[in-house]
């Protein structure tokens, strides 16, 4: 009779012990790694915007200057100037930062001129701010702005948890606070809203193309600022929001110039009737 080899024995159970281990390791880190993505799911469900275009922010919502001094949005809006706005947090570690940066690149690229065709608005998420963070937040991102810039071309202002909560809503804007990081989660977009408070466009990202920031401007001014030639380009353009931007519009323009070209054979052609009528009064 043939005895078993107990070094072969060992080695077995211990291959069996290290099989049960390794699938035991698999299954908690499938577990932990399903908790971890179910969990981030979760969170960027919270993050986001839904469009409300056309809705109405509250002008009366009570917002706090950088003196500290309570005020009202309709003081930023009784300009009659349309209005882009951002919201932000003065310790956000990357995004607002980009963001605000991004923005100032374009008002630098465009001829529509800050606190005298349009006002720049900035509101603070973070409730705990204080009003010298807005002065900050002011005095950093309104350099490179042209002389004669008024000093209210870009306002920042806090607010108390009430006043965020409605105004966020108001703008479809989704954020949360993120207790583990100590920091606010929330989407990058610029709002443009009409002079009476009316929200007229989103745009999104940290880069923004200045054409797309001057008609999305010429846009909510309804008529208040630009040129003539810029009321046909706005016609002619149309926000596609799968382009993410402003892009022509192929009929709209064969129909400025169909009927461009129809106001030009009327002129000639009736500058041509009018000489022959007189010469046959003649």
């Amino acid at each position: 009779m043939q005895t078993k080899n107990p070094k072969r024995r060992r080695v077995k159970l211990a291959a069996i012990a290290g099989a049960i281990v390794l699938l035991a390791l698999t299954t908690l880190s499938s577990t932990g790694l399903a908790q971890v993505t179910e969990q981030k799911a979760e969170s960027l469900e919270k993050i986001g915007v839904d469009e409300h275009l056309g809705d109405y922010i509250s002008l009366d919502l009570l917002i706090i200057d950088e003196n500290g001094r309570e005020t009202t949005l309709r003081e930023s809006f009784k300009a009659g100037k349309p209005v882009a706005l951002t919201l932000f947090y003065s310790d956000c570690p990357m995004l607002c930062s980009l963001v605000l940066t991004g923005l100032q690149k374009a008002i630098a690229e465009i001829d529509f001129k800050p606190g005298i065709d349009y006002q720049l608005l900035s509101v603070s998420i973070d409730p705990k701010e204080t009003p010298d963070r807005s002065k900050a937040g002011r005095e950093r991102f309104s350099t490179g702005f042209p002389e004669g810039t008024p000093a209210t071309a870009w306002s920042f202002f806090t607010a108390n948890d009430s006043t965020i909560a409605k105004l966020t809503r108001t703008l479809g804007f989704r954020y949360f606070y993120d207790e583990d990081q100590k920091q606010y989660a929330h989407p990058a977009v610029v709002f443009l809203l009409t002079p009476d408070g009316r929200i007229s466009r989103y745009l999104y990202g940290i880069e923004f193309k200045p054409n797309d920031l001057r008609m999305a401007l010429l846009e909510a001014s309804m008529g208040g600022i630009g040129t003539t030639v810029d009321k046909v380009l706005l016609y002619c353009y149309h926000y596609d929001p799968n382009a993410g931007g402003y892009v022509l519009m192929a009929d709209r323009l064969m129909r400025l110039g169909g009927g461009v070209t129809l106001a030009i054979f009327t002129f000639f052609v009736g500058g041509f009737w009018i000489k022959e009528a007189r010469k046959k009064a003649e």
